[in-house]
């Protein structure tokens, strides 16, 4: 009898270990990006939250015109469709969409979303933001087009502690600026490279970014290729050695430094923690490559609410480190979306108590008025904080609202020609860019090439790469056909 109480017992004690381990890796495994793991997609955002692991890898058949993904690489990817709630919905609908595997790569995705909402009142574009103390959207995938450098393991970085830089940093080098030829101008996001290569060098457009970094990226079209690093949390996504090493060869490259920091469901980052981790990356970058561009990472939108965030930002950094936050290209996301917590939309900064901020509509998601108005807004806050004389990228913007949501193509192709034409001949003596005409905006990028989750504004078919109507808009725009 005493064995088998012991047995009995041992049995007991296993059980619970491995509850007690399973516990402990699930929870570990919410609301973070997994550093270092083979091609992990996360889906966050108010909808489904779902993990789906994916490994891929290829080579390129042809160096200088194709695209080909990393053989490790982290992927994030949410929505800010609207969510269902008795309160507001009258009518639910569930879709599931898999995408067609191919030989590099297999993608699964799952998005559940509202057909309709009542029209309860709502206060459009008024923004409920008061006094904001210390305390936390959606973006897109990241798919690395060519790298010959996998991830590791990022930095983490403690934005409790100032950092030093080891050594002075080397002189600033001159910085290419506008103006820029119209082609120029234009980016196109490539949340997946599987069928990139053939409409990206269709439409020529002047550069392209995924997300992610490449040592090597190819230059589809001849568009440049814009480098991001991700620092979810203050993490730094790829590790230092592997930035330097990437800057060192491709001198002058555009960099990008977090993606919807103030995004809880993107890189989820505190001021204190996105200074840190920003710091780091400059120096690197500095010491790397004197001649390379760096951005600051781009907020959703330039709301009261974000830009305060930003505010918060600039006056952590002169507080660590002495000087004003040095950037080269100020970067900004122009989405028009609602800013209320635990709802659909951007949520609440990391950081920051408000419970609401502007309170957009879904209507409004393609306000020509509301578009431009962010921008001079962002535009007139930048010279009043000194960096008037800086280029402004707006590096991710679009449609996210589906067809039956009333978005069909002629609606979605008059804000895409609508926006371009404000971004490209907008201008303010008193607050643009004096070397681009005083241009609000220098560059910006269309969400997106391909995308089976956000398909509204696609330029592409994800699986065939021919170019959709609006995608023959672009090009038509580009070859000057469109004034």
């Amino acid at each position: 009898m005493k064995a088998i109480d012991t047995r009995r017992a041992l049995g007991l004690i296993m059980l619970g270990s491995g509850l007690l381990l399973a516990a402990i890796y699930f929870s570990g495994e919410s609301n973070q990006l997994l550093p270092g793991a083979p091609a992990t997609r996360i889906y966050y955002g108010p909808l489904v939250p779902t993990a789906i692991g994916q490994t891929s890898s290829s080579t390129p058949s042809d160096q200088s015109n194709a695209l080909s993904l990393a053989s490790s690489t982290i992927v994030v990817e949410s929505t800010h469709m609207p969510r269902v709630s008795t309160a507001t919905a009258t009518l639910a609908r569930s879709k599931t969409s898999t995408a067609s595997p191919s030989n590099t790569a297999t993608r699964q995705s799952k998005t559940t979303r509202a057909a309709a909402v009542t029209a309860a009142p709502q206060q459009t574009r008024t923004s409920a933001v008061t006094t904001i103390t210390t305390t936390p959207r959606r973006t897109r995938t990241s798919a690395a087009l060519t790298s010959t450098t996998a991830p590791q393991q990022p930095a983490t970085v403690s934005p409790a502690t100032p950092t030093v830089p080891p050594s002075p940093l080397p002189p600033a080098a001159p910085i290419v600026q506008a103006p820029y030829s119209r082609r120029q101008r234009v980016c196109v996001g490539v949340p997946y490279p599987d069928s990139a290569a053939k409409p990206l060098s269709e439409l020529r457009a002047g550069w392209y970014l995924n997300w992610t970094y490449s040592a090597s990226a190819g230059r589809p079209g001849g568009a440049e290729y814009a480098q991001m690093v991700r620092v979810p949390q203050g993490k730094i996504v790829p590790d230092l050695g592997t930035i330097a090493q990437i800057a060192q060869q491709n001198p002058g490259a555009l960099w990008l430094i977090g993606n919807e920091m103030d995004v809880i469901w993107q890189d989820n980052a505190t001021p204190e923690q996105y200074v840190a981790a920003y710091h780091e990356v400059y120096t690197t970058l500095k010491q790397a490559d004197p001649y390379s561009r760096v951005a600051i990472g781009g907020v959703s939108e330039p709301s009261p609410l974000r830009l305060q965030y930003l505010d918060q930002v600039l006056r952590v950094y002169r507080e660590r480190h002495g000087q004003a936050m040095p950037i080269d290209v100020w970067n900004v996301h122009n989405f028009i979306l609602p800013e209320v917590r635990g709802s659909w939309g951007v949520d609440i900064p990391p950081g920051m108590a408000a419970a609401s901020g502007l309170t957009y509509a879904i209507d409004d998601h393609d306000n020509l008025d509301y578009f431009k108005q962010q921008l001079i807004d962002f535009r007139r806050w930048l010279a009043a904080r000194g960096y008037r004389d800086k280029e402004l990228l707006v590096s991710e913007y679009g449609i996210l609202m589906y067809e039956d949501y009333g978005f069909d193509y002629p609606r979605v192709r008059q804000f895409m020609l609508g926006t371009f034409e404000i971004m490209h001949n907008t201008t303010d003596a008193s607050v643009g860019l004096p070397a681009d005409g005083n241009r609000l905006v220098q560059r910006w990028c269309w969400y997106s090439l391909a995308d089976t989750n956000y398909p509204t504004g696609n330029l592409a078919d994800p699986a065939s790469g021919e170019l959709t109507p609006l995608g023959h808009d672009l090009k038509a725009y580009l070859d000057g056909q469109i004034p």
